[in-house]
């Protein structure tokens, strides 16, 4: 009786090749890769959530799976502070300025982060720099199609 050798298994410095979909609990589409083009990266290099990267470690090749994340192990609660209020002033005059309209801010640092307007008033403008899907539960089916 020949044994076969074990599946490599995901470790948690394993560099990976995935595909995978990235969905809200409706089905929404939210990220995927596009078809005959996996990703590669390293477990760890922060591509992915952390808790994500977790929840590969331990996975053997060619196993898929769909694993679903409640808002805490995703991508966070909703922050009260982080929604700021601007004055019209700052933006651009030819920027249309409208409810759920994603923009990207500089930092003092030279980084850009995304900010949602969440309400335009008369002279203000309240942006909510919380990552766009806080406060969601998602579901992320993925293949481990290599790994180095």
């Amino acid at each position: 009786m020949s044994q076969t050798a074990p599946l490599p298994i995901v470790k948690e410095d394993s560099e990976v090749t995935i595909t995978f979909k990235l969905e809200l609990v409706d089905g929404t589409l939210v990220e995927e890769t596009p078809e005959n083009e996996p990703m590669r990266f390293k477990i760890g290099d922060g591509t992915f959530i952390s808790s994500l990267e977790n929840m590969l470690v331990g996975l053997e090749l060619g196993t898929s799976a769909k694993l679903s994340l409640s808002p805490e192990r995703a991508f966070g609660l909703p922050d009260p502070e982080n929604f700021q209020t601007m004055n019209k002033a700052e933006f651009p005059k030819d920027m249309a300025l409208e409810t759920g309209h994603v923009i990207g801010f500089n930092t003092p640092t030279g980084d850009e982060v995304p900010g949602t307007i969440h309400e335009v008033l008369d002279d203000k403008v309240i942006v909510d720099f919380n990552h766009p899907l806080a406060g969601a539960s998602v579901i992320f089916n993925v293949k481990i199609e290599e790994i180095f």
